[in-house]
């Protein structure tokens, strides 16, 4: 059947928005109103007629409101194929009306849960009657329009309007699908919710999540490629997602990976000095930690000024005026801040194409959460990796102890490590990253390209000297031979932090003492892929 007219509707909503133009709209067209509760009385209030689903059952609602739409008259209706004989039979034996137009939402579970609802009022708002009704709805979409979002209001009215009071198939279909992805969603998330709750599993049996898509994007990582960003119903914490775009062009997927792995890296530096990350390709190639933005931002660029370029910067505090000049002096694709100020946004305005994301505050750097990645056949899900560490936690494993100084280095060298794609090497000296090695399948030669960007800055800026001499240098993993750590010594390091746990850490620290270092073992590491 592909246009059905609409005759009878039942209404039933937890969301009111848009109710009453759309039973006004129906009733215009004789369609019969079915409701419950706050709905019908929404509807009554604003003089439409209305007939109560226990009238129309003739079974009275019961277990306070539990037990409401749960009856065969009601899932007759809306299940029995039309032009089946024995259906048709069955619902005139038992009187059984035909339901042709089904709009829901559902109880506010989500909501219950975000704003910390006991036990009991949660459970109260786990919707039975509700789901039961869309499912059926949308099974037989071959005769029922289901509704669940009033986002779609407007196109089912159109639909009226273009077929004289019916529905296309097209739509019903388009509908049910719809339908079936909010049920879906639903379930997810009270699954989730059990979990939580009463401590289950970890890694539960059956991993139920649930996205919305916000927006579709220009393409993916390649042009050939078809993207989408979604977000979780409910987020648990505030991102690029929420944030507000002031300017610029829209965010590509590169936009967003990238930009991503600069909000996660400043996060780290949440209430600390000024901090300005630059990031090139998910991977940082500078930041710097001073006692103003502007300094923090010339810091940042000078360790690699030519992969600066086309970079996303992201910053720990509120943008500032000088700050926002500075930056528009290269071309830069994203700027990504907790603020800015006017000065700041008159600056930024006159790079029409540059993309400027506000946000409330930064990602909690250290929050739990899972994380996600497929594979071929499967999906492997980790711990997201909230590791951190301070002073306390650090096992001096050298003679020589490091200095206050070099300890503060070594520290910020390994907060930039766990954001660099690994095999990773950070050389940092006075808050400031001087050379970033990323990548590479062995270690000795990410040390080496890090010290070649450090003396490449320095040729560049005219330093007196190479950053990487004095500096502390930072591994996301044990050094397994002594070579990686030898190209540090060779370029002027003079301390060093890994997590150790080599066969062979006894052979990198007779390494270590006889180039006069000090070493510092974690205890964690922070692969990245």
């Amino acid at each position: 059947m592909t246009e059905v007219t609409i005759k009878r509707a039942l209404l039933s909503v937890s969301d009111k928005s848009g109710l009453v133009d759309l039973g006004k709209a129906l009733a215009a067209r004789g369609v019969e109103l079915l409701s419950t509760g706050g709905t019908a009385k929404a509807l009554r209030d604003a003089g439409l007629a209305v007939k109560d689903v226990s009238e129309h059952t003739g079974f009275p609602e019961m277990m306070d409101g539990r037990v409401k739409t749960l009856h065969p008259t009601i899932h007759g209706g809306l299940l029995a194929v039309r032009d089946n004989p024995e259906h048709a039979a069955a619902m005139a034996e038992h009187a059984i009306g035909a339901i042709d137009l089904v709009v829901v939402n559902l109880y506010p579970f989500e909501a219950t849960v975000a704003k910390g609802a006991e036990r009991e009022e949660v459970i109260e708002n786990i919707d039975i009657g509700g789901p039961s009704m869309v499912r059926s709805a949308a099974k037989n979409h071959e005769y029922v329009t289901i509704l669940t979002d009033a986002a779609d209001y407007a196109a089912f009215l159109g639909e009226l309007d273009q077929t004289g009071g019916a529905t296309t198939l097209a739509f019903r279909r388009k509908m049910a699908a719809k339908a079936y992805a909010a049920t879906a969603a639903y379930d997810a998330a009270i699954s989730q919710w059990f979990a939580t709750v009463d401590q289950q599993e970890h890694f539960p049996p059956v991993l139920a999540a649930a996205h919305t898509r916000v927006t579709t994007l220009r393409y993916g990582e390649n042009p050939h490629q078809d993207a989408a960003l979604y977000v979780p119903r409910n987020p648990a914490v505030t991102g690029l997602p929420q944030a507000t775009q002031v300017q610029g062009k829209e965010l590509s997927y590169n936009n967003y990976n990238d930009a991503n792995a600069a909000l996660e890296l400043v996060a780290e530096f949440a209430g600390a000095k000024p901090t300005v990350v630059i990031v090139k390709h998910a991977n940082p190639c500078g930041v710097a930690t001073a006692e103003t933005l502007l300094e923090a931002w010339k810091d940042a660029l000078e360790c690699d000024s030519v992969s600066a370029f086309g970079g996303i910067v992201a910053t720990n505090v509120p943008l500032d005026g000088p700050t926002a000049n500075a930056i528009c002096e290269i071309f830069t694709e994203v700027v990504v801040a907790p603020g800015a100020d006017d000065a700041a946004k008159e600056a930024f305005a006159r790079k029409k194409n540059l993309r400027l994301l506000l946000i409330d505050s930064l990602p909690d750097a250290g929050r739990k959460g899972l994380v996600t990645v497929p594979i071929a056949g499967g999906l492997l899900v980790q711990d997201r990796d909230a590791g951190k560490i301070d002073k306390s936690d650090l096992k001096v494993v050298t003679k020589r102890a490091p200095t206050e100084r070099e300890l503060e280095d070594a520290l910020f060298a390994w907060t930039v490590a766990k954001h660099v794609k690994s095999n990773a090497i950070v050389y940092a000296k006075d808050g400031v990253t001087a050379g970033i090695g990323a990548g590479q399948m062995n270690r000795r030669d990410s040390s080496r390209i890090a010290a070649a960007k450090a003396r490449e800055a320095a040729e560049t800026h005219h330093f007196s000297e190479v950053r990487t001499v004095g500096s502390a240098v930072a591994s996301d993993a044990f050094f397994p031979f002594a070579d990686g750590l030898m190209a540090a010594v060779e370029a002027g390091a003079t301390c060093v932090i890994q997590p150790g746990g080599s066969i062979r850490d006894e052979d990198v620290i007779k390494a270590a003492d006889e180039a006069g270092l000090a070493m510092v073992f974690t205890g964690m590491r922070h692969f990245r892929h």
